[in-house]
C-alpha cells in the first residue's frame, strides 16, 4: 500500500509540474503528464498486485479498468497521455494542443484516483 501512495503523490507532483511548465516548455509538460498517468496506473496495480513495467502492461490494466468501471473514456484518455509521451520526442504539438491532451490527462488522473482503495 505504500507503493500505492507514493505513485498517487508521484502523479499529482508530475501534474502540477505539468501545469507549470506548459508556457516554458510545452514538450516537457507534455511528458511531466505522461507520468502523471502513467504514476496513477501504477498506483491502482500495486493496490491490486498486478504487473505494471511498461507501456504494454499500463494499457492493459486502463483496459481492465474500462472493462471493470464501463467508463470507456477512460482508454480514450490514457491514449491522449500516450500521445503527449510519444511528442516529447517528435515534438508535434504546439501549447495549445498540449494543454488540450494535458486536460484530459487532469480527467484522466481524477477518475482512475477514485479508483484507489483510500479514495473510497
Amino acid at each position: 500500500m505504500q507503493q500505492a501512495a507514493t505513485y498517487r503523490q508521484r502523479s499529482r507532483e508530475l501534474l502540477a509540474k505539468a501545469r507549470a511548465e506548459l508556457d516554458t516548455d510545452p514538450a516537457q509538460a507534455g511528458e511531466k503528464a505522461w507520468g502523471a498517468a502513467a504514476s496513477i496506473v501504477k498506483a491502482v496495480a500495486e493496490e491490486r498486485g498486478l504487473f505494471h513495467r511498461g507501456h504494454r502492461a499500463l494499457s492493459v490494466i486502463v483496459e481492465a479498468l474500462e472493462q471493470e468501471t464501463g467508463d470507456l473514456d477512460l482508454g480514450r484518455l490514457f491514449d491522449r497521455a500516450s500521445a503527449l509521451h510519444i511528442n516529447f520526442y517528435e515534438n508535434l504539438y504546439d501549447r495549445r494542443s498540449v494543454e488540450i491532451r494535458l486536460r484530459a490527462v487532469q480527467q484522466f488522473v481524477e477518475r482512475i484516483e477514485a479508483l484507489l482503495s483510500s479514495s473510497r
